[in-house]
């Protein structure tokens, strides 16, 4: 089964009203426990704002590591899934419930195939 990472995007700076924020969380525990169930769960987690982000990078053959977010944007992943799937159509049915449990949009993208068994040793 291929896995694949649905990344939640929320507005920079937007704070939805606490009693929005308890039906989000709500829904998002509910939604963890039916991937938990159908056994597709492989990991999540929810992520503090960007302005906490540290950025390392390599600059002329210096690494250099700077605060803040690497790009400067209107959205920023505040969370994601990492699922099992059978392929794409299951994951992005993932994604749609992800999408109406968060109320923001959802990016679901696969994860590279892993190289074969005693590859690259």
């Amino acid at each position: 089964m291929k896995q694949y990472l649905l990344s939640v995007y929320h507005p920079e700076g937007d704070i939805p009203e606490p009693e929005v924020i308890e039906k989000i969380n709500a829904d998002v525990l509910a939604l963890n426990a039916e991937i938990q169930q159908a056994g597709a769960w492989v990991f999540a987690g929810g992520l503090f704002p960007s302005s906490t982000a540290t950025v390392v990078r390599v600059e002329g053959g210096d690494v250099l590591i700077t605060d803040g977010p690497f790009a400067e944007g209107k959205e920023h992943v505040g969370g994601f899934w990492v699922i099992k799937a059978p392929d794409l159509d299951s994951a992005l049915e993932w994604g749609r419930k992800a999408t109406r449990a968060c109320t923001v949009p959802v990016e679901v993208r696969p994860f590279q195939d892993e190289a074969p068994e005693g590859a690259g040793n």
